[in-house]
């Protein structure tokens, strides 16, 4: 699959997972340097936004558009993962005032090259929105063409309805 970016084409590093595929099995690092493993993410219907770089506006708009949803989801796990390091998403989040929210680094890109999203010519993660199911079958996918874009806020959360109870604050 290709991505755009100001236009640009890029491919990505392999195939993509299809909506009923499993989760790969992969490792990212939460914001304590733990190992979270495909397996920490099964057992609880799960959102994952991927950004390519938190230090731009489009992926601080992301990440915040869905750190503001979590709350509306008790039973769904939302998680953000960027090939940033552990130090500079600890540095988005002080400045961006921001707590509570599920940062996961895939530096060593696991998870990119795992999920197919890896853009080697851009060095970053494809923009896309997954959501599993408990069991970590994959049942929603977006992957944005252009990556300076936004993502489909309204499918993602349309999407992750189907599977778990909203509670309106």
């Amino acid at each position: 699959m290709e991505v755009t970016r100001l236009g640009d084409t890029f491919s990505l590093s392999g195939t993509l997972p299809a909506v009923g595929d499993q989760l790969p099995k992969f490792k990212v690092f939460d914001q304590d340097n733990n190992k979270v493993k495909t397996a920490n993410l099964v057992g609880k219907v799960t959102l994952i936004s991927v950004v390519p770089d938190l230090d731009t506006p489009v992926c601080t708009i992301q990440t915040r558009k869905f750190t503001q949803q979590a709350d509306h989801y008790p039973d769904a796990r939302f998680a953000t993962i960027s090939n940033n390091s552990i130090a500079e998403q600890t540095g988005w989040c002080a400045a961006q005032g921001v707590e509570n929210v599920d940062l996961l680094s895939d530096e060593e890109l696991s998870f990119g090259y795992e999920m197919g999203l890896y853009v080697p010519n851009l060095g970053n993660l494809a923009r896309s929105i997954w959501i599993i199911d408990d069991a970590g079958k994959i049942v929603y996918r977006q992957i944005v063409k252009e990556q300076t874009e936004e993502p489909d806020y309204l499918a993602a959360i349309d999407a992750l309805e189907k599977l778990v109870s909203r509670v309106d604050l």
